[in-house]
Formats: C-alpha cells, sequence, structure tokens
C-alpha cells in the first residue's frame, strides 16, 4: 500500500449476510421508498419472513451454554487490549527501537503512532478536507441561490458547478497533471461513443483501462519533460497532491462504470424505467435515454469532487438517477451519521496514543514477544487498518450525504463481527463490491462457474490496488480460503442440516477456519508481508508454547463465534434496520 492518500481495500461480491448458519447465502431484501437510503441496511427478505419465528431458535443470551461464554469474554477482551498497550510502555525492552516512530501526542501526555503513511495523510489534512467540504456545500448553495429558480424536481442543473468545482479542485491537487487525467478521460469517452452498442466495445474498455493502470504505475505518473524538454517546467507544477495515479485506480472504476453502462443503454440491457421513484438496486440496472450519456455528465460523475480521492464508489447510472430524481436524506439520519464517524474517529485517536502496533510492525521490533504478543500486534495492525480506511470512506461519504448524493456504505460491520470470508468481503468495501459484481462477476458467469470467478475476481483486486507480488500472494491466498465455505455450502447446506443440535457448532469450528485464514491473507497482503508471515508462523507452530497458545485461541475464537451467531438471530428476532 502506498503511502499516499489512497483508500482502495478488498472486495466482496453481494451485502453482507446476516444468517446464523455459515454456509448459508443471502440477497439484499429491495428497497421499499426511495427515502430509505443506504444510510441503513436492513435484514435480508428471505430472513424477514412473516411469522419469524419460524426460521429463528428461543433467544440463547441467558442459557447456562451463554453464560460460560460471558465469563470467557469478560477475560479474553481486557486480555487483547492490555497486551499491546503494555507492548508500547516506554519500559518494554524494545520501545527504544520503535520510539523514533512516535510523535507528540494531544492524549493525557501520551506519544502517538502517526507512524502509517496512508493515514498520517489523511489524519493531517483532515482540516483541509473539512474547509473544502465547507467551500463546496456553501460554493454549491450561492450558485443555487443564483439561479433564482423555481423550486425543482430534479438536481441537472447543478451538473456544471459540479464540473466547474471538481476541475478547480484537481488543479489544486495535481497542478499540471490535470492534463494527464483529462486526456485519459477524453480517450475512454471516446470509445463508448465509438463503440457504442459493439461487442468488442467493453473488451476495449477493459483493454484502454488495464493499460493505463499499468502505464501509470510503470512512467510513475509520466513527466512532461519525457515528451520534450522544453515543457519541463510544467513538471514543476505539482499540486499539494502531485502522484495524481496512485489514487486514479478508483477513477478508473468510474470510467469502467459509464462505457459499460452506456454500452448495455445501447443495447436495451436493463431494468425497465417505471417512471416512478427508484430504489437502491434500480437506480444502478435502469439505464437512461441515450442523451443522459454525454460528455459534461461523464466529466461531473467521474470527477464528482466529494468522492473523487477515495471513493465510496458510485455507477453512472446510480449517480445520475440521483441527480435526476433526488432521494430524501433526513437532518436527523445525518446528525447521527456525523456522530457515529466523530466516534469511530476518537476510537482510532486512542488506539494511536496507546497502542503502538504500527510502529513495532514497521520497525519489526518483536524479538523476544511471546506468541500471545505477536499474535496481538498482528490482530490490532489489521483493527488499525480497518478503522485508516472506514474513516476517509465515512468523512467522504459524509460530504456527499451533505450534497444530495447518496453512496453506498462501505463498512458495513466491525471487522471482529465476522466469521465467514465471503460475509466479509460482503462487509469490506461494500461500494468496490457491488461494482465488482455488477462488472465483472455476472459477465463472467456469477454462481455457475463460483470458484474460477473467485480466482479471477481477486486476482484483478490484488493487481487493482498495487502491482506487487505480495498482494497478487494475498488475492490468491484469499481465493484459496474462499474454496472451503463453498464446498460447506455444497455438503452442508443449512437447508437441510439448519435444524439439527449439533450444526451450530460445526459451523463454529468451521468458522475457527476461516477467521484464522482470514486473518493469514490479509497480514500478508496489507500488515507484514509474507516473510513477517513466515517469521509469525514459526512462532506460532515451531514452539510447544505456540502450539498451546494457537489451542487457547481457537477456543476463544468459537466463543466469540457462537456470540455472533445468536447476534445475527438476534437481528432476524426483531427485524432490526441495523445502521450502517
Amino acid at each position: 500500500m502506498s503511502g499516499d492518500f489512497t483508500i482502495q481495500m478488498p472486495t466482496d461480491l453481494r451485502s453482507q449476510q446476516h444468517t446464523r448458519m455459515l454456509p448459508l447465502d443471502a440477497s439484499p431484501a429491495p428497497r421499499k421508498a426511495t427515502n430509505i437510503t443506504r444510510l441503513t441496511v436492513d435484514i435480508p427478505t428471505s430472513f424477514r419472513p412473516q411469522r419469524a419465528n419460524e426460521r429463528t431458535q428461543p433467544p440463547r443470551w441467558k442459557t447456562r451454554e451463554f453464560l460460560a461464554y460471558y465469563v470467557v469474554a469478560a477475560f479474553a477482551i481486557p486480555l487483547m487490549i492490555w497486551v499491546p498497550v503494555s507492548l508500547s510502555s516506554s519500559s518494554h525492552p524494545n520501545f527504544h527501537q520503535f520510539r523514533g516512530r512516535l510523535s507528540q501526542g494531544w492524549l493525557f501526555g501520551r506519544l502517538v503512532d502517526n507512524s502509517d503513511g496512508q493515514y498520517r495523510s489523511f489524519r493531517n489534512n483532515f482540516p483541509l478536507l473539512t474547509v473544502l467540504a465547507g467551500a463546496f456545500l456553501l460554493l454549491k448553495f450561492i450558485f443555487t441561490y443564483a439561479l433564482s429558480a423555481p423550486r425543482r424536481t430534479h438536481h441537472l442543473h447543478l451538473v456544471p458547478f459540479l464540473v466547474v468545482f471538481s476541475i478547480l479542485m484537481l488543479i489544486g491537487l495535481h497542478g499540471t497533471s490535470i492534463v494527464k487525467i483529462l486526456a485519459i478521460l477524453v480517450l475512454n469517452y471516446a470509445i463508448a461513443k465509438y463503440t457504442r452498442g459493439a461487442k468488442y466495445g467493453p473488451w476495449l474498455t477493459w483493454a484502454f483501462n488495464g493499460l493505463v493502470l499499468f502505464a501509470n504505475d510503470r512512467n510513475s505518473g509520466y513527466r512532461f519533460s519525457s515528451i520534450h524538454p522544453s515543457l519541463e517546467a510544467l513538471d514543476a507544477m505539482k499540486g499539494f497532491y502531485p502522484r495524481w495515479h496512485i489514487s486514479f485506480n478508483i477513477t478508473m472504476l468510474r470510467l469502467v462504470s459509464f462505457n459499460l453502462d452506456h454500452y448495455w443503454a445501447c443495447n436495451g440491457v436493463g431494468t425497465p424505467d417505471t417512471g416512478t421513484g427508484l430504489a437502491e438496486k434500480p437506480r444502478t440496472t435502469t439505464p437512461h435515454p441515450l442523451e443522459v450519456y454525454s460528455f459534461i455528465n461523464y466529466l461531473a460523475y467521474v470527477l464528482y469532487a466529494p468522492l473523487y480521492i477515495g471513493g465510496p464508489i458510485m455507477t453512472f447510472n446510480d449517480f445520475m438517477w440521483q441527480l435526476r430524481r433526488p432521494t430524501q436524506l433526513s437532518p436527523r439520519m445525518l446528525i447521527g451519521y456525523a456522530i457515529r464517524f466523530l466516534a469511530c474517529m476518537l476510537t482510532m485517536e486512542l488506539i494511536l496514543h496507546f497502542m503502538y502496533v504500527v510502529a513495532i510492525k514497521d520497525t519489526k521490533s518483536w524479538l523476544g514477544d511471546s506468541p500471545l504478543d505477536l499474535s496481538m500486534i498482528g490482530f490490532w495492525n489489521l483493527m488499525v487498518v480497518w478503522l485508516k480506511l472506514l474513516l476517509p470512506w465515512r468523512f467522504f461519504r459524509m460530504w456527499a450525504l451533505l450534497d444530495g448524493i447518496d453512496p453506498p456504505e462501505n463498512m458495513v460491520r466491525c471487522m471482529v463481527n465476522n466469521y465467514s470470508p465471503l460475509g466479509f468481503w460482503r462487509a469490506w468495501h461494500r461500494s468496490f463490491n457491488l461494482w465488482i459484481t455488477r462488472y465483472i462477476y455476472i459477465p463472467l458467469g456469477g454462481t455457475k462457474n463460483q470458484a474460477v470467478t473467485t480466482f479471477v475476481i481477486f486476482t484483478f483486486v490484488a493487481l487493482w490496488h498495487d502491482l506487487s507480488f505480495h498482494l497478487l500472494a494475498w488475492g490468491w491466498l484469499v481465493s484459496l480460503f474462499i474454496l472451503p465455505e463453498i464446498a460447506a455450502h455444497y455438503f452442508l447446506p443449512a437447508s437441510k442440516y439448519g435444524a439439527s443440535p449439533w450444526y451450530r457448532h460445526v459451523c463454529a469450528i468451521g468458522g475457527i477456519g476461516n477467521i484464522l485464514m482470514m486473518m493469514s491473507a490479509n497480514l500478508v497482503g496489507f500488515v507484514i508481508g509474507t516473510d513477517g508471515m513466515k517469521y509469525l508462523l514459526q512462532q506460532l507452530v515451531g514452539a510447544r508454547e505456540g502450539l498451546q497458545f494457537l489451542l487457547g485461541a481457537c477456543f476463544v475464537i468459537f466463543v466469540g463465534i457462537q456470540l455472533m451467531f445468536e447476534y445475527r438471530e438476534e437481528e432476524m428476532r426483531n427485524h432490526i434496520y441495523r445502521r450502517c
């Protein structure tokens, strides 16, 4: 992962499942009205039957079994917090090795571990981003007021403002490199308009955008001086964020979305427009009249300021429907979302002030640490990865919500509230997952060839993040680790065995393997790499102490999975509309 501010992480294939049984899969329920937004995610239709108790078991919260689980949790959770705090103490023998990566904090006189380059870019620039968002909303208000137009039922009049503001923002961010970006955008638009509904159009789109990503990485965003020495002066006008090619990965997804949505519109593929308000899924699958796929709308979508830097990702169809038929976002929901964002940000600050696990990981200051210590260093690094992505994603989504645009929520479950690889990816970078479902998973055949499709998808996701071996290894590991769940779904379907008393426990045992495999894959891809993972495995399985710890950890994970199962049962019992 780059040290620059890029918000890119792996994906799932559909929305997070809410089932108790491990192998069971479910599709999200359709929304009933346009004023229900993605601020809430409801329980899937198949688990909101007319009589819910036919699908759920009586609550187990007060049973003897779960009382025993509470005892384990009361011991394990404080221990998981105490270990990284103690490793971060100035009295720890390894403290001097990572002390140089710490800086002065603002909480309780503590130092802060602000050494993660990706999150540091967001954290340090948070005030500037807030001012930018405020300026955008203020100028939009002034622009709307200056039109002196009667109340409109659409927001298409804002398109010129969106384009002008986005271009000015890109000039400030990337300087003269905006010329390179616009050149790529024009070429991609030309492909869409030239090929229209031709069968080779999607192939040409994919080939062009894949080549652009490779060329961007290979040439580090290009230099004007490489074209002609007389243009060297343009290279000095870099802007505040000169490495534009790092965040272009997300822009590339929008380019593909526009071209393929236009291709399907030319061929009349999609959900027919009923002329009424559209819910979330129909906004994506319902094509627009061909005149809507214009260059100015294309620029407004691809360069949309609130989502340009880090997403979340929207399809072109969804974006334009929200301009043509706006959704209603209540102030109460927006305030609640802002409060949850600030709570998450404070949580991250507490972790960075009391657990210096990123600095420990980066300097490999773990000599002499026990298997428990090593595992907690890895675990809390993954928590930092989860939070450092959640916070920018929610900030930019909140900016878009204040503008009246409702993009998908990326993180819909906490990282530690997952026991299924497929469910995990459905809850992590969900907007990317929805994008992949529409533009890769379904065109490749979906469930008809799930194993091969999964391998192709995760290979693409790994290369999309970075052209590096450790991320390619991550993609292949994830593909491999998903296969056991696919097999479990086939050989132990909940429809056949779900009522058996043993089924819940067998699923929990399977969940232990899932969690260990998910943590291993993500540690390789986004934390310690293959060398660090090799060292960790040697400490865990190469000695008696490590094996004893691993056995105890599996028991604790088993308890946690049982609590997750029951939590999902409680959601189904109460038909809870769970907030993202």
